[in-house]
């Protein structure tokens, strides 16, 4: 039997994305988002208006859409509940936001120079998409709360180890990528982490920790 709950929160389960950007003074801000898809050498990625990441992308046009393995959890989960802006909205006072400048220093992560746009690429990621912004959509009801930007991706950086030998493929069954589900994290099909993120959204459910 179905019923109708009224969600509110419509999260199913999407990859987990380190976008790098830079900011205005040209240091570079890296942002997770969990709001992604692909089609051919396209992407959409959403984020908030109130995100750093969506005044660099519209003032730039560029970044680095860098996909971290399940095994990168602990990185990814120490930029949650961080943000790049110096002003914070209300909403992110109350869910605890606070500011960081460098973000790649508090998820302890290694900048990589990238080949064809100008902010950097995370080394650690076993996958890095350089890419530019091509379409921008406001997004998210009548107020327009979001952003969609759609970015053609003009390189993509693969560790060698997931490419399939002699084909232009990455291998599905070596590549464990993070997957966020209703705020948690996952790899594998299994709960990898506790999420700062769900604490501060004061997500009703909780993941028993071993």
């Amino acid at each position: 039997m179905h019923v109708v709950p009224g969600l509110k929160v419509l999260y199913f389960g999407t990859p987990v994305v380190l976008v790098s950007t830079l900011n205005e003074d040209g240091s570079p801000n890296l942002a997770p988002i969990s709001s992604a898809w692909w089609l051919g050498q396209h992407c959409m990625i959403g984020l908030g208006n109130s995100a750093q990441t969506t005044a660099n992308l519209l003032r730039e046009g560029e970044c680095v859409l860098n996909l971290p393995s399940s095994a990168m959890v602990d990185a990814v989960d120490r930029l949650a509940l961080t943000t790049g802006k110096p002003t914070l909205v209300e909403y992110k006072v109350e869910q605890g936001y606070r500011y960081e400048p460098d973000k790649f220093g508090a998820a302890q992560l290694t900048e990589q120079p990238s080949d064809l746009v100008k902010p950097p690429r995370v080394a650690e990621c076993p996958v890095q998409l350089e890419c530019r912004v091509v379409e921008v959509h406001p997004f998210g009801g009548p107020k327009r709360h979001a952003t969609a930007f759609e970015v053609e991706v003009l390189r993509a950086h693969v560790e060698e180890d997931l490419v399939i030998p002699g084909t232009h493929y990455v291998d599905p069954l070596g590549w464990d990528p993070l997957i966020m589900k209703f705020c948690e994290f996952f790899g594998g099909g299994e709960n990898v982490h506790p999420s700062r993120l769900a604490e501060g959204w004061k997500m009703p459910h909780r993941i028993p920790t071993a």
